[in-house]
């Protein structure tokens, strides 16, 4: 199963000079971790990207052969595919510090990036 959602609000903003951010959260069906990660990630998406993000949830119980692209070895694993360079954060993301430095939002000092 694959579940895709975009943040469709104006608040965002979407225009020329806005980069969008693609992220990919696999998963493994609807363990603990998994059901964490899909929440932690919607709470920093509407909370830090709003109106620049989409996300495509992938469980690999279903189809465990989408990880050989993104070379997955551990679930979850978030990947931003957009913008460059890709970047992977493994785990349910409920360090929001680290996720919003892994997806280069904030400087690991803590400063805007």
């Amino acid at each position: 199963m694959t579940q895709t959602w975009e943040d469709d609000s104006t608040e965002g903003a979407t225009g020329e000079g806005v980069e969008l951010y693609d992220l990919r959260l696999y998963v493994a069906g609807q363990s603990p971790r998994s059901v964490r990660a899909v929440e932690n990630l919607r709470r920093v998406c509407d909370q830090h990207l709003a109106g620049r993000y989409r996300v495509e949830v992938i469980d690999l119980l279903v189809n465990p052969a989408l990880a050989r692209g993104d070379e997955i070895v551990a679930v979850p694993t978030l990947v931003r595919k957009l913008p460059d360079p890709i970047r992977k954060i493994i785990g349910d993301l409920s360090d929001t510090d680290k996720v919003l430095v892994g997806l280069q939002l904030r400087s690991p000092d803590g400063g805007r990036a």
